[in-house]
């Protein structure tokens, strides 16, 4: 593995990470507000190799600002219900600038075609609602 940043692929924790972010379509993306406080908010991602999450938000979202004075994020995914199935990643967020839209981002646009089609008129509809995309660098996983 290139940067090792994933668990061991052939250990059950690491082949469970590396399903899930192939797989799920929720992550919970935490940031942290002005007086401290955690915000964690549901986003659609997408893991784009051993180290990096793709994820968009709307223009005005809380998120944003919350990421440019205080880039560290937590990342995880829901629980099985009784505890177990716990996946945290830890990383630093960035925002980029002039990135294609989610509907032009064709890994994106295929992972969320349904759906964009359940939720939103249109991948092009979400893209418009949610153009800004942020890059989160997963710096460890527990």
């Amino acid at each position: 593995m290139a940067n090792e940043v994933l668990p061991d692929p052939s250990t059950t924790f690491g082949k469970r990470v590396r399903e899930r972010l192939a797989e799920e379509i929720v992550l919970w993306l935490t940031t942290v507000g002005a007086d401290g406080t955690p915000q964690p908010n549901p986003v659609w991602f997408l893991c784009e190799g051993e180290d990096t999450i793709l994820v968009y938000n709307r223009t005005g979202a809380n998120r944003i600002n919350h990421v440019k004075a205080r880039p560290r994020v937590l990342l995880n995914f829901d629980g099985n219900g009784q505890g177990g199935d716990i996946v945290v990643l830890t990383g630093a967020a960035e925002l980029l600038e002039g990135f294609p839209l989610a509907h032009e981002h064709e890994p994106f646009a295929q992972k969320y075609a349904e759906e964009t089609a359940r939720v939103f008129e249109s991948t092009e509809d979400f893209a418009r609602k949610y153009p800004v995309a942020m890059r989160i660098r997963i710096g460890r996983v527990r």
